[in-house]
């Protein structure tokens, strides 16, 4: 059954939210997930297989299912994220925010005007106020957090583990590794500043749980791809021991 409570009102609660990341371009996938009582799935339009074309049934399969469904856009671009959120999105999770510009353009464009630049043409409903989540993945946006939790029409901010560990010359994707680690505290003690959710992405339910010890609020637990990946290994394990 659909939410009847706004995502952006739940951002707003201390409570965490929990959730998936949706990479298989397919309804049906797209709704077991959101049948598996999680609160939001992000449908990767950025590194996933789905496209445009897929988002009407998957976004409308998630929010039957009772999930609040999110996109990862596959840019910062003005028509990309505008055309997620007419598809029905209840919001976006933005790649690569680098710098306070770049976070104020994302904001404005999920914003209809006076408030931003969004441009009307909804095809499928979502609500009048998406959330908008910017992915902390470099250097550079560490070193601006502090600024770009203060723009205007932010709702949240996600960490991307593997690019910012690449930026930093480190382990990509490892959260207890020391240079990522202290970034993350970083991006969660100037979140926690500006009562702004943080959200690091996370490969499982043990390290999405590490997350949330240590204040994260969006906390994803996998990927549809990689649970099956997991789950037929684990079988096959099974399967071939003596």
């Amino acid at each position: 059954m659909p939410r009847t409570t706004s995502l952006r009102d739940r951002l707003g609660d201390p409570q965490p939210l929990y959730g998936v990341w949706s990479t298989l371009p397919n309804a049906m996938a797209a709704a077991v997930l959101a049948g598996a009582d999680v609160d939001y799935v992000v449908v990767d339009l950025q590194h996933g297989g789905a496209g445009e074309a897929d988002l009407p049934g998957m976004l409308a399969a998630i929010a039957a299912g009772g999930a609040y469904p999110l996109v990862r856009p596959r840019s910062q671009a003005f028509a990309d994220i505008g055309r997620v959120l007419d598809l029905g999105a209840h919001g976006v999770v933005v790649p690569n925010v680098d710098s306070v510009a770049q976070a104020e353009a994302v904001a404005a464009a999920c914003a209809y005007p006076p408030a931003g630049t969004r441009s009307w043409g909804q095809l499928q409903a979502g609500p009048p106020d998406p959330v908008c989540v910017v992915q902390v993945e470099s250097q550079a946006a560490v070193d601006a957090v502090g600024d770009l939790v203060q723009v205007s029409g932010i709702s949240g901010i996600y960490v991307g583990p593997y690019d910012l560990g690449l930026s930093l010359g480190v382990t990509p994707g490892d959260a207890d590794e020391p240079a990522l680690s202290a970034a993350i505290d970083r991006v969660l003690t100037a979140a926690g500043a500006a009562g702004l959710p943080v959200g690091v992405h996370a490969t499982s339910g043990g390290s999405a749980a590490a997350l949330r010890r240590r204040g994260c609020r969006l906390i994803t637990v996998g990927s549809d791809a990689g649970a099956l990946r997991a789950g037929v290994t684990a079988d096959l394990v099974a399967a071939r021991a003596d």
